[in-house]
């Protein structure tokens, strides 16, 4: 699981801890004596009884992940896993969505900033879908509250869902928040003073596709105006990729058939249109035919 990044001391923890992957940025380690036959020796029989005895919601996970930057004394927790599958799925994530980016910052303190960004937010986004099966709606009101404050659009506009990403500008990534409402796509940054807003309406989208190149991980990339806008790091690219497309196509439809559009029940309660993507899909068709 992702961990809200912390700060590690590793003077005594070595002694706990045997690395068994590492690059310029990020460290798998393993807990001295899981896995290692005979228990690892004395240290591992000790290590052992020490995870044994401590209350069940502090025992330490076996394997973890910890962020680093060269030349730097600091490390930052950022994964744990119950078993070597777990860790390893966080670890391949990492390297294909993070390490290409990574090479593009100037400092270690950016890439330090990016990282933790770039892991609350996985962190808040996982909790976000873990809310909505629940059906809570209060997080969703709290990511209302954050898009009218940002962007001032008028009352009626209907947020619909939100997501953690990058937006690049440049060649340099910026950490944020992706907000779908029915008439317009909005970003939303703000990092060591930098504030960066964005705001498309969704019948100015000329182009929407997934796209991908040697700096950029997997992406969406938009085109509005004859400007390019790529969003990345996405928890669930596939279904965003979705939701945006049915959200293009329907303001093109509303062109069309106005009347009809309005008056779609499920637009009524932007919450339903989250859970009903295939249902979303099949609407459209509908008016199309």
């Amino acid at each position: 699981m992702w961990l809200k990044p912390e700060e590690v001391l590793l003077k005594n923890a070595l002694k706990l801890w045997l690395m068994e992957r590492s690059n310029d940025y990020f460290v798998l380690q393993r807990r001295r004596g899981y896995g290692e036959e005979g228990g690892g020796g004395l240290t591992g029989l000790l290590v052992g009884t020490l995870d044994s005895v401590l209350d069940s919601t502090a025992k330490v996970a076996p394997f973890r992940i910890l962020h680093q930057t060269p030349d730097s004394q600091v490390y930052l927790s950022i994964a744990c896993g119950a078993n070597r599958e777990e860790i390893t799925q966080h670890w391949d994530w990492l390297e294909q969505n993070i390490m290409k980016t990574l090479s593009v910052f100037d400092s270690n303190e950016d890439i330090t900033n990016f990282v933790q960004g770039k892991i609350r937010g996985l962190i808040a986004e996982e909790g976000k879908h873990s809310f909505a099966k629940e059906d809570d709606p209060e997080k969703f009101r709290e990511a209302l509250l954050k898009f009218e404050k940002s962007f001032g659009l008028p009352e009626q506009e209907k947020l619909v869902t939100y997501y953690s990403c990058s937006y690049w500008k440049g060649r340099v990534p910026c950490q944020g928040w992706l907000y779908l409402s029915t008439n317009f796509l909005s970003f939303y940054s703000f990092l060591l003073g930098s504030e960066i807003k964005l705001i498309i309406s969704w019948d100015a989208v000329s182009k929407l596709e997934k796209t991908s190149n040697v700096i950029l991980t997997e992406s969406i990339h938009v085109c509005s105006q004859g400007e390019n806008h790529y969003f990345s790091m996405f928890l669930h690219i596939n279904q965003t990729y979705l939701l945006m497309e049915q959200l293009a196509n329907y303001a093109i439809k509303r062109l069309f058939d106005k009347e009809t559009f309005d008056n779609d029940p499920i637009l009524d309660d932007p919450l339903q249109i989250t859970k009903r993507y295939s249902r979303l899909n099949i609407r459209f068709f509908k008016y199309c035919l």
